[in-house]
């Protein structure tokens, strides 16, 4: 238990201090290093560094050890990655290519739910997005999130399509990165508890086109929400 919460501490420090730019790509790393700087064995230091070296940060080179790695090489798509750019300096950017991947992505895979989701994820839907009226009317921030990223779990993993079904990680964390970085609102839209029992409705009706436009003005809501985020980044 203590050896995990070690490498959490340290992965989330060096993965912060390489995705904010403090450690720019170039930077060389060392186990002497991370070992004397966080007081960690040389075995937690190589596991951080595996881990690291997996998500895209860092590369091994001869000589040298490990040297960090530009953002063309990260994985940006791993949830990790994602927490990490939230919480720096780059939160603005972030969130909107993520938003812009939502954008892109989330209508088509409300489309295709109200084509191939099953009877209980149709159910799920209607009841999540009815749920989720209560909680935003009542202004219940956490219990909204949580339900809301189920809500969108669900259709992406309903779509019929896994790809989409693959980001439901990428979309739960930019969902709870705006509500955790302040960027909700005390309460939730109410155009947007519409558009949500909207795009239900439509899914439990088999109504692709119905669906996809609910979505489609679910994210574009967002997109306008955070116009102004890159600036205060």
């Amino acid at each position: 238990m203590a050896t995990t919460v070690l490498h959490t501490t340290v992965l989330d420090s060096l993965g912060r201090r390489i995705t904010s730019g403090d450690a720019p790509a170039g930077t060389p790393l060392t186990l002497e290093s991370i070992g004397s700087e966080f007081g960690v064995s040389r075995t937690v230091a190589r596991e951080v560094m595996r881990l690291l070296e997996g998500l895209g940060l860092v590369r091994s080179k001869r000589r040298v050890g490990l040297v960090v790695l530009g953002i063309e090489e990260w994985n940006v798509l791993d949830p990790r990655v994602i927490r990490w750019r939230l919480e720096g300096p780059g939160r603005g950017p972030q969130l909107r290519t993520l938003t812009e991947l939502r954008h892109a992505v989330e209508p088509l895979a409300a489309a295709g739910a109200a084509v191939h989701a099953t009877d209980d994820e149709r159910t799920e839907l209607v009841a999540a997005a009815a749920r989720m009226r209560m909680l935003g009317e009542a202004g219940d921030l956490e219990e909204f999130l949580a339900l809301d990223v189920r809500f969108h779990e669900l259709l992406l993993r309903a779509s019929g399509n896994e790809m989409f079904g693959a980001l439901a990680g990428v979309v739960a964390a930019v969902l709870s990165g705006r509500t955790h970085l302040g960027l909700m609102p005390a309460s939730p839209v109410p155009e947007a508890l519409d558009q949500h029992e909207a795009v239900a409705r439509a899914v439990a009706d088999g109504d692709p086109r119905a669906a996809e436009a609910a979505m489609a003005a679910i994210v574009g809501e967002v997109r306008a929400a955070l116009g102004g985020v890159d600036h205060k980044a």
